[in-house]
């Protein structure tokens, strides 16, 4: 019995009868909130957002059978793990998470969809950025306190050093990662880019140049020990060539400047200076043949992606949802209102 009175009971009529004799604060409290929220919404700028989906051809010799495919199921990749390469795909994300990646884009060429804006990059992302006039107040005193405690630092802002960026260019820097994701599935290795900008033109044409520097990158690492290679034994064909002619010439001269001559000295020396000649050309055809082979394997560690979805430009914004965020707004308003106008119903003490 004591149990049973410890129960309260809420009475959902009483909790109505309550809201209805309070309507007129509703009337004052929801439009205000309707009014409100318009005001703030209507002046944070809209952002747009532009995808791209590649395929890179990777090297999967432990991926293959059931066992890779219960793997992948699992968001496990064999092939990553059996490659020979030390970038594999699951790492693209930490990639063009570095200073390295993302100070190479500071020099792209973008150009605003109105036309009125051509620069680079950085200069669009440290001029060109709209922000909402609510933010300026805290804006405003975070560059106050951040210059009353912090040094100014010494050093051209122009002049851009990934190993030591200026407190400007990590602003910038932090800012253009915030607007650049990249994901990976584990299970097809399919990359999706996904840029997002308040210009629409500028969103698009970041995200085929990450599309296309990101290719570059992967390329420039898998071909590099072959591309190194291949300038070595360039070097050593070129040499042996060049020996090879010297000998060639010479052998010629001595062999028509003693034509008529049958001394056996002369002879022994012509056919040392013909088999040294015929040593270096030797030397030449076989540095030639693996030049040639070096060719190919630049070739053959040159990846090949396939491109799912090339970049476009947007044609809706993608944010912010002005009409969701005022009905959820006035919808937030209302419940607040009505748990405070019942909360003696409700036997809510605050």
């Amino acid at each position: 019995m004591a149990e049973q009175k410890d129960l309260q009971v809420i009475n959902i009529r009483q909790i109505l009868k309550t809201l209805w004799k309070s309507k007129k604060t509703f009337y004052k409290v929801l439009p205000i909130t309707f009014v409100v929220s318009c005001l703030y919404i209507v002046f944070v700028p809209r952002y747009y957002t532009c995808s791209v989906m590649l395929a890179p051809e990777t090297e999967m010799p432990g991926s293959n059978g059931m066992i890779g495919s219960l793997a992948s199921s699992f968001g496990i990749d064999l092939g990553s793990i059996a490659s020979q390469d030390a970038i594999s795909p699951t790492l693209y994300p930490d990639l063009m998470e570095s200073n390295d990646f993302i100070v190479s884009l500071f020099p792209i060429k973008v150009t605003t969809e109105e036309g009125d804006v051509s620069t680079d990059y950085y200069n669009y992302m440290a001029n060109y950025q709209k922000v909402s006039p609510w933010a300026y107040p805290m804006i405003a005193a975070k560059e106050f306190f951040g210059n009353l405690f912090t040094e100014k630092e010494p050093g051209d802002e122009e002049k851009v050093n990934p190993f030591r960026l200026t407190r400007q260019q990590q602003k910038i820097a932090e800012g253009m990662m915030g607007n650049i994701i990249c994901d990976i599935d584990k299970k097809t290795d399919v990359i999706t880019i996904t840029v997002t900008d308040q210009d629409k033109l500028v969103c698009a044409t970041l995200a085929d140049s990450i599309r296309t520097r990101l290719q570059d990158f992967i390329t420039s690492y898998r071909t590099n020990k072959a591309r190194i290679d291949l300038e070595y034994y360039k070097k050593l064909t070129e040499e042996a060539k060049a020996d090879y002619e010297k000998a060639r010439r010479q052998y010629a001269s001595y062999s028509d400047a003693n034509n008529d001559i049958v001394l056996k000295s002369v002879q022994s020396k012509l056919t040392d200076m013909e088999n040294d000649m015929q040593l270096k050309y030797n030397t030449y055809t076989v540095l030639n043949t693996q030049l040639q082979a070096a060719q190919a394997k630049v070739q053959e560690r040159t990846p090949a992606f396939t491109v799912l979805q090339c970049a476009s430009v947007p044609v809706k914004p993608a944010g912010p949802k002005r009409m969701l965020f005022v009905i959820g707004m006035t919808m937030l308003v209302f419940v607040i209102t009505s748990f405070y106008l019942a909360r003696k119903d409700l036997h809510l003490k605050f």
